[in-house]
């Protein structure tokens, strides 16, 4: 197949400043080099590819957009996300190893943490010398967050937490959990490191989704934790949403990855297949098919560039993030079995990318608030009434 071109048919480029252009190339033929020759194996296997944890940590991928005195990039939000576009062009298991190091667990270390926190956990996480994991959702609590019923009670200069976390990226390999309970009715952030007697994290195995990917539980049986572990900022449910707002804006870039490789694909098997005499790509269906991509391609890049910029100026709201995460994933699912249809039966084998795009992204769709939440979210925006009660 063609080397991957990336889709602009706006020319959104001229949009982009050279540092912004620059790193989205060198992480796109990193992902070129280094991701897409292994990772249909890793997927097939069920393993998440832990040897490209240090040349993301080496290109400065983890926690990028976080400030440079903690050992992070220090980029801005858009080529943040340009980072997320081409780590899910790769797989989407990829871009959720670097979207939950970075915005669920390097965050809300630095947005809610103590300087002794930061100054401990940060580097090493930038450096990939520590892995972690975001435990919020439990098996009776995803949508409704809320409703946990992990607990945390003080004991003396200690913190202890019962309970059980549910599919959770990277808990297996993690290092360190931020892991979310209620202390006396109130959502209080902690900070639970690999081995604490009480604490374990089993993985989650067999699945049809995110396979080059670590999905795990937590498990928390009278797990002991040192009162300095506890984040000092973090009270209320507030504190893990404005970490999801986080993700989402990754997941929002990140589909476009997804998108774009689906339709590159499709695209040049359509030119190349013959059929009747012609290549599909001269039928009339199939080019509605692949203009339908381009197009929500293009409406996505829009999307989620003037996201990226109001992030910068400090003028974003969650309900827009909700919007582009919404949009995003929704169109591009739609476009991956677009492009396993246009592939015909080859569409279902290893040596086309196309399915498992679509297999990932049917996770993608559901995690970090599923579609009908995102809904919700912007519906209770638009009309002021909330339609989650």
């Amino acid at each position: 197949m063609k080397k991957f071109e990336g889709a602009d048919y706006f020319n959104l480029d001229a949009e982009l400043s050279e540092d912004e252009k620059m790193i989205r190339d060198s992480v796109r033929s990193w992902v070129d080099e280094n991701v897409l020759p292994i990772i249909e194996e890793h997927y097939q296997r069920g393993e998440f590819p832990i040897q490209l944890v240090p040349q993301m940590a080496e290109l400065g991928l983890l926690g990028a957009n976080l400030p440079e005195k903690y050992g992070c990039a220090g980029i801005n939000n858009v080529a943040y996300g340009l980072i997320m576009q081409e780590l899910e062009r790769g797989d989407s298991g990829i871009r959720s190893f670097a979207s939950v190091q970075g915005a669920l667990v390097m965050y809300p270390i630095f947005a809610y943490g103590s300087e002794a926190q930061r100054q401990y956990w940060l580097p090493r996480l930038a450096r990939g010398e520590a892995i972690g994991c975001f435990g919020l959702t439990e098996p009776d609590y995803g949508s409704n967050p809320g409703g946990m019923q992990t607990r945390a009670v003080k004991d003396g200069n200690h913190y202890i937490l019962n309970g059980t976390k549910m599919w959770i990226t990277n808990g297996t390999i993690a290092d360190v959990a931020v892991v979310w309970a209620k202390l006396d009715g109130v959502v209080r952030g902690f900070l639970v490191e690999k081995g604490t007697p009480g604490f374990s994290a089993p993985e989650i195995k067999n699945k049809h989704s995110l396979r080059a990917s670590v999905t795990s539980e937590l498990v928390f049986e009278d797990c002991r934790i040192p009162a300095e572990n506890m984040l000092p900022e973090a009270h209320g449910l507030k504190a893990p949403l404005s970490c999801l707002t986080q993700a989402r804006y990754g997941i929002a870039w990140g589909a476009i990855g997804s998108a774009m490789a689906c339709y590159d694909e499709a695209l040049n098997y359509a030119k190349m297949r013959i059929q009747f005499d012609k290549p599909i790509a001269s039928f009339q269906l199939v080019q509605q098919k692949l203009v339908y991509m381009i197009t929500e391609i293009t409406k996505m890049q829009l999307m989620a560039l003037r996201l990226g910029r109001l992030k910068d100026q400090g003028q974003l709201k969650f309900t827009q993030v909700s919007m582009a995460k919404r949009n995003n994933v929704f169109h591009a699912l739609q476009i991956a079995r677009l492009a396993r249809d246009i592939l015909g039966g080859n569409g279902i084998i290893a040596e086309y990318q196309a399915m498992r795009h679509m297999c990932n992204l049917e996770s993608v769709i559901t995690y970090e608030g599923t579609h009908d939440i995102h809904t919700l979210i912007v519906g209770e925006d638009i009309t002021g009434i909330p339609a989650f009660n």
